[in-house]
C-alpha cells in the first residue's frame, strides 16, 4: 500500500460528515471539519452580543456537528481523546488550509448543484496530489465533475460510507469515468487496512450496489406483505435471523435507518432509472408517505412502524396497523414452515424450509426472495463487475448472513429456477447461461485457501485475496488439527506458530477448554515457536459457564469448584511463563474469563471493536481465574520507577474498574481501563487480525524472545485496605450500594491489597491466586450471589440485592 494520508478534511458536518471525521480521527488522521457560514444569528448568539463576523458564529454548524458526534450513541469515537485530532472551521474562511490535505471528502447536502459548487471551490485550492471523494449515496459522479479539469477528474471518486461509519463495515468505492485505476486500487487497500473497512468497487449507477439491492428488497417486502395480508410484526419474524438477516429484520431496520431516509433513497432510484417496470418497483406506498407527513420517522421521532408505550403490562412495544394507521399489541406469526425453519440447524436448511413450504408465510418469503434474486441477477453488471462485490456489499452494508448469490446457492439454483419458470418469470440471461453450461451454483466447490465464482458464459474465476487476509477455517481445513476436544482446538497456522481456537458454545470457558490451554502450553514448549489465541466466532469469549458453576454451588460441590478454578488459574500461569511467545487476539466481547484469557499473553493484538471487561461483580463474584491478580500487577506497573510514591491511587483505580464491572467501548478504551497495555496492538480490520497476531508472535520469536520470570509484588496490605474500605463504607451508609455489594467490594480489596499483611510485604503470584480463589469460593457460596447468578441467566441483566 503506497497511499499515505497525513491530513484529511471533511466538508459538511451533518450526521454522516461529522461521524466520518470522527472515524478518521479514530485511526489517527488529523482532520478538518468544515461547514457553511450561517446567514443569521441564533437567539443564543444574539443574546451574547455576537455578530455574523465572529468566528464562533461562523463555525457554528461545524461545532454543532462535532458536538453531535461527541454525544452519538453508539459512540462515534474509539476514545474521547480522539476528538483532539478534529479541527473545525467553515468553507469561506478555511478553504485555503486544505492545501495541506491529502484527502478531502465532500459530504454536503445531496443536491447536484451544491456538490458541483463545492467541488469547484476545492479544485481551485487543492494541491495536485490531493484526492477528492464524494460521500454521495447515489448522485452521478460523472455529472458532478462534468467540465472539470482532467487532472481533477483523475483523482476524484466516490467513497460511500454506511451509517454509522465507525461500525458499518461496508465502504463502496465508485470510480468516476476518468478516475485513475491505480488510485482506486490504493484507496481500496488504504480503506481496508487503515480504516478497517470491507471495500467493494461499485459502478456509477443510482444508489450503487447495497442500497440499490437493499432498497428494492425492502420495497418488494412491503408489496408482498399487502398481498398476503401480514402485519409488520409478522413480517419482521419472517425476515429476521431465520432468513439470515439481522434481528431488526425489515420494519425495525426502517425505524432505525429513518423512514424519511428510506424514502429519499427509494426516490433517488425512481427518478434515475428509465425502465418502466423498475420504476414501478421503487414507488413508495401511500402509508409510508403518510408516516413521513406525520413525522412518524422511526427511532429519531419516537415512533414509526413500532412505538413504545406504557400499558397495564408495563412498557410495551406496539406495532403499527397499516389498515387503520393505529398502534396495536404485537402478535406472533402462526406458521408450520416458520416453525420448521426455526428448528432447522443450518441456515441452508432454514432457508429451504421457508421458501419451499406450503403455507402463507412460506409463499410470502418465496415471493420476496424470488423477486430480490431475479432483480439482482438482472442488474448484476449494471452495478458491479462481479457477484462477489454484490454479495459482500449486502453482507457488510445490510448485515445479511448470505449475499443474494450465496442465498441462491443455498436454496438450490436448479430447483428455484424451475419453479420461477413455472410461475412465468423471465430468467436473466446471466443465470440461464450458468444452467446451460451444466453448472448448478454461483460459487464453485470451495477448497482450503481459494474460492471460485461465476463470471458469466458458464465460466468461473478464482477469487484473489491478499495474503494477509486469510481465515482460520481455511487453514484448519488445509493443515489439519494438532489436537482437539469439544471445547477447543490447536491448529498449525504455519511458520512454527500454532493457534488455540475456542469453539465451545458461546466460547464459554469449561473444563475442555482449560484442558486444551494446558495441552497447548506443553505442546508449544516442546515443538513450536509461538502461540496465538484466536477464533472466528461472533465473540472471543463471554466467560465461564455460569450455569455450570451455579449448579455446582447449589449442590455444594466445593471441592469440584476449587479444582476447576485451580485448573484455570494454573493453565493461565502456564501460558504466562511459557518459554515461547503468546499472543491473544480478542474481538467483540471478551468478558470475565475472556479477559483473563488475554492477560497471560506477552502481547494482545485486539480488533478495534473489542469490548473487554471483568464483569464478575455483576453476578455477585470477583474475577477468579487470575483477573484480580493481573489487575493488581498492572496497577503496580503504573507506579513510576525510582519515585517514592504510594501505589494506593493505582490500586484504587483497579478496584473501581473491577467493582463497577467496567467494559471497554473499544480496544483503545481498553488501554485506558488497564485491560490492555500500551504495547498491545490494534487491528482495524477483523479480516487481517489473524495475520497481524501471527506476525507479532513471529517477531517476538525471531528477535530473541526472553521468557518472563515469576514475579513478586510489594502489596499495600492491611493499612491500604483500611483506607479503601472506608470508601466502601461511605458508599454503603450513603445508600449507594447494598450490604452484599459492600461484601463483594471488601473481598476484592482483600485480594488487591495482599490480605492481612503489613504494607510493603512482598508476595508471590501464587499467594495472590490463593487469595483470589478463596474470595471467589466464599462469594459463590452466598445465597445472594447465587440469586444474582440465576437472575443473569434467566433475565439477562444484573440483580441488585
Amino acid at each position: 500500500m503506497s497511499l499515505h494520508v497525513q491530513k484529511a478534511a471533511v466538508l459538511g458536518a451533518g450526521v454522516m460528515g461529522a461521524q466520518i471525521a470522527a472515524h478518521l480521527a479514530n485511526v489517527g488522521i488529523p482532520v478538518m471539519l468544515l461547514d457553511i457560514v450561517p446567514h443569521q444569528l441564533s437567539p443564543e448568539e444574539a443574546a451574547k452580543g455576537l455578530t455574523l463576523q465572529d468566528r464562533q458564529v461562523r463555525n457554528r454548524l461545524a461545532e454543532k456537528g462535532l458536538a453531535a458526534a461527541r454525544k452519538a450513541k453508539p459512540a462515534a469515537f474509539y476514545d474521547a481523546a480522539d476528538e483532539a485530532l478534529i479541527m473545525i472551521g467553515n468553507m469561506e474562511d478555511d478553504l485555503a488550509q486544505l492545501k495541506d490535505c491529502d484527502w478531502v471528502i465532500e459530504a454536503v447536502v445531496e443536491r447536484l448543484d451544491i456538490k458541483r459548487e463545492v467541488l469547484a471551490k476545492l479544485a481551485a485550492v487543492l494541491p495536485e496530489h490531493a484526492i477528492v471523494s464524494t460521500n454521495t449515496s447515489g448522485i452521478s459522479l460523472a455529472e458532478m465533475v462534468e467540465g472539470f479539469d482532467s487532472s481533477f477528474r483523475k483523482r476524484f471518486l466516490g467513497t460511500h460510507f454506511f451509517n454509522p461509519p465507525r461500525y458499518m463495515k461496508l465502504l463502496e468505492i465508485i470510480p468516476g469515468p476518468e478516475t485513475d485505476a491505480q488510485l482506486v486500487s490504493e484507496m481500496k487497500q488504504f480503506a481496508e487496512r487503515r480504516l478497517g473497512k470491507g471495500v467493494v468497487i461499485a459502478k456509477d449507477t443510482p444508489n450503487f450496489i447495497a442500497n440499490r439491492i437493499g432498497t428494492y428488497g425492502l420495497l418488494v417486502t412491503l408489496q408482498a406483505m399487502e398481498r398476503y395480508g401480514l402485519g409488520v410484526d409478522e413480517v419482521d419474524a419472517l425476515t429476521g435471523p431465520v432468513l439470515g438477516r439481522p434481528k431488526s429484520a425489515t420494519f425495525r431496520t426502517l425505524d432505525l435507518v429513518g423512514i424519511d431516509t428510506f424514502v429519499h433513497v427509494a426516490k433517488n432510484v425512481l427518478h434515475s432509472v428509465t425502465d418502466a417496470e423498475e420504476k414501478k418497483s421503487f414507488e413508495v406506498p401511500d402509508y409510508i408517505e403518510t408516516m413521513v407527513a406525520n413525522r412518524w420517522l422511526g427511532e429519531k421521532t419516537g415512533q414509526g412502524f413500532f412505538k413504545r408505550e406504557k400499558t397495564d403490562k408495563g412498557r410495551e412495544i406496539l406495532a403499527l396497523d397499516l389498515a387503520t394507521m393505529t398502534y396495536r399489541p404485537r402478535r406472533k406469526i402462526s406458521s408450520a414452515s416458520f416453525e420448521a425453519a426455526k428448528n432447522a440447524k443450518s441456515l441452508k436448511d432454514k432457508l429451504q424450509a421457508l421458501v419451499y413450504g406450503k403455507d402463507v408465510a412460506s409463499q410470502f418469503v418465496w415471493d420476496v426472495v424470488k423477486r430480490t434474486l431475479l432483480y439482482t441477477a438482472a442488474r448484476q453488471f449494471d452495478i458491479a463487475d462481479d457477484i462477489v462485490a454484490v454479495d459482500e456489499a449486502m453482507k457488510w452494508g445490510f448485515n445479511w448472513t448470505l449475499g443474494p448469490y450465496e442465498m441462491w446457492d443455498a436454496i438450490g439454483v436448479e430447483k428455484s429456477v424451475a419453479r420461477m419458470r413455472d410461475e412465468g418469470e423471465v430468467i436473466p440471461t446471466f443465470v440461464e447461461q450458468l444452467l446451460a453450461a451444466g453448472q448448478s451454483s454461483f460459487y464453485g466447490s470451495r477448497e482450503p485457501g481459494w474460492r471460485s465464482f461465476y463470471v458469466g458464459n458458464g465460466e468461473y474465476r478464482t477469487l484473489e485475496t491478499p495474503r494477509e487476509k486469510w481465515s482460520l477455517a481455511d487453514t484448519k481445513a488445509k493443515n489439519g488439527v494438532i489436537h482437539q476436544n469439544s471445547g477447543a482446538s490447536l491448529i498449525d497456522i504455519g511458520d512454527g506458530i500454532v493457534c488455540l481456537e475456542m469453539h465451545s458454545l458461546n466460547q464459554a470457558i469449561g473444563s475442555e477448554m482449560v484442558s486444551m490451554m494446558a495441552f497447548a502450553a506443553k505442546e508449544v514448549e516442546r515443538n513450536w515457536d509461538g502461540l496465538v489465541i484466536y477464533n472466528e466466532a461472533k465473540n472471543f469469549c463471554v466467560g465461564a459457564n455460569l450455569m455450570l458453576m451455579l449448579m455446582e454451588a447449589q449442590d455444594e460441590n466445593w471441592d469440584e469448584l476449587d479444582f476447576t478454578i485451580r485448573q484455570f488459574q494454573g493453565a493461565g500461569m502456564a501460558l504466562k511463563y511459557l518459554p515461547k511467545p503468546v499472543v491473544a487476539a480478542p474481538h467483540a466481547m471478551a468478558l470475565g474469563g475472556g479477559a483473563e484469557l488475554c492477560f497471560p499473553a506477552d502481547r494482545v493484538q485486539a480488533h478495534a471493536e473489542t469490548y473487554i471487561g471483568l464483569v464478575e461483580v455483576g453476578v455477585g463474584l470477583i474475577p477468579g481465574g487470575g483477573g484480580t491478580k493481573e489487575m493488581l500487577l498492572r496497577a503496580m506497573e503504573n507506579v513510576p520507577p525510582g519515585v517514592d510514591i504510594r501505589p494506593d491511587p493505582y490500586i484504587a483505580k483497579a478496584l473501581e474498574t473491577i467493582a463497577m464491572a467496567k467494559v471497554s467501548t473499544s480496544a483503545k478504551d481498553a488501554k485506558r481501563l488497564g485491560y490492555l497495555r500500551a504495547a498491545d496492538g490494534i487491528s482495524l480490520n477483523r479480516d487481517y487480525q489473524l495475520y497481524d497476531a501471527k506476525q507479532v508472535a513471529l517477531s517476538l520469536a525471531r528477535t530473541g524472545y526472553l521468557p518472563r520470570q515469576p514475579q513478586r509484588v510489594r502489596v499495600i496490605g492491611r493499612d491500604g485496605a483500611a483506607l479503601l474500605k472506608t470508601g466502601v463504607n461511605n458508599l454503603l451508609h450513603g445508600g449507594f450500594i447494598s450490604n452484599h455489594d459492600a461484601r463483594i467490594a471488601n473481598q476484592l480489596i482483600r485480594v488487591l491489597t495482599g490480605g492481612d499483611v503489613p504494607r510493603g510485604t512482598e508476595v508471590t503470584e501464587a499467594y495472590l491466586l490463593d487469595l483470589e480463589r478463596e474470595a471467589f469460593l466464599s462469594l459463590i457460596g452466598e445465597p445472594k450471589s447465587q440469586q444474582r447468578m440465576l437472575h443473569m441467566l434467566t433475565k439477562g441483566k444484573p440483580l441488585r440485592n
